[in-house]
């Protein structure tokens, strides 16, 4: 494991919904197309099986697929190499939302181009947009970390709070810091220092 911080992708950024439909399989939850409407906000988390920072924050992203039911979009995306981390694959991401509860899209990005796309650096890394699909907050679900304090997502709830009721999203906005994404030997990004 190489602990990373994301990238912090410029906002305002559009959602690259292209992309997503051209490079992702569908492992479990429902349609992609579903899970990011027209006119509703979309939060896309990259994910995976094994790592302790994902663990730490499970059950905090099964509370927020239940809060925002109706109100946002949610997507999970699982972009590590399965030729070293196997266990990251649709089995493992299957058994993991089946274990969470987790009835949100979880697809796997095979040849990890939308993680390319998102500028994706860690697990968790985490990108909500606003309504109109432009990046509005990107950064740490909050700041806990595994081995301390429980997750409750302060700060992602905050930016979703204000997205909600219109308001500007809140200042300043921390990286997420989390396992690296498990790059394919040799197509590492120039983002990587691993």
């Amino acid at each position: 494991m190489v602990l990373t911080s994301s990238t912090m992708l410029p906002l305002g950024t559009p959602l690259p919904l292209d992309a997503m439909r051209a490079g992702l399989r569908p492992v479990t939850g429902g349609p992609l197309e579903a899970a990011a409407p027209v006119g509703s906000p979309v939060l896309v988390l990259f994910l995976c099986p094994h790592c302790p920072f994902v663990k730490h924050v499970e059950a905090e992203l099964t509370r927020l697929q239940g809060d925002l039911e109706g109100r946002a979009g949610l997507i999970g995306l699982c972009s590590n190499s399965t030729a070293s981390h196997p266990q990251d694959g649709p089995a493992g991401m299957a058994a993991q939302a089946a274990a969470c509860g987790w009835t949100f899209p979880y697809l796997q990005d095979p040849d990890q181009s939308v993680a390319q796309a998102f500028r994706a650096a860690c697990t968790p890394d985490v990108f909500l947009f606003d309504r109109t699909h432009r990046l509005a907050y990107r950064g740490q679900l909050d700041g806990s970390r595994p081995g301390g304090e429980p997750c409750d997502g302060r700060d992602l709830r905050a930016a979703l709070a204000a997205l909600l009721e219109g308001r500007p999203v809140p200042e300043p906005q921390r990286p997420a810091i989390g396992c690296n994404i498990k790059w394919r030997a040799g197509a590492e990004p120039p983002w990587f220092s691993g």
